[in-house]
């Protein structure tokens, strides 16, 4: 009985865990894109800024795959940041590129 109370405790546990590190990489990622999307930034500016600041919430090991650019919707320019790193399945330990999550705003430089 103890073991599978152990078992659900550590599953739910791991589960905390992806939910918190998706949920970082999303601020992270919105982050960056509102930081890109000023009138006097560009997109490596979001881009650098979001590893920043996922090195700063969660590891550097996290920051592999971030890209910045431009994309439109509905006739509004928006800035994406997209960052792709790897899913903790395991602790911290999972598949690279196993997770992607994506930050938008509002291009102020093309209103």
């Amino acid at each position: 009985m103890s073991v599978l109370l152990t078992g659900l405790f550590l599953a739910v546990l791991q589960i905390g865990l992806v939910i918190h590190v998706r949920n970082t990489l999303v601020a992270c990622a919105a982050e960056g894109a509102r930081y890109a999307a000023n009138a006097d930034r560009g997109l490596a500016d979001g881009a650098t800024r979001t590893e920043m600041l996922i090195g700063e919430s969660l590891s550097e090991r996290f920051t592999g795959g971030v890209s910045a650019r431009y994309v439109g919707e509905d006739g509004v320019q928006l800035v994406e940041v997209e960052v792709t790193t790897t899913l903790p399945l395991f602790g911290f330990l999972g598949p690279d590129r196993g997770l992607t999550v994506r930050g938008h705003a509002v291009d102020e430089a093309a209103l």
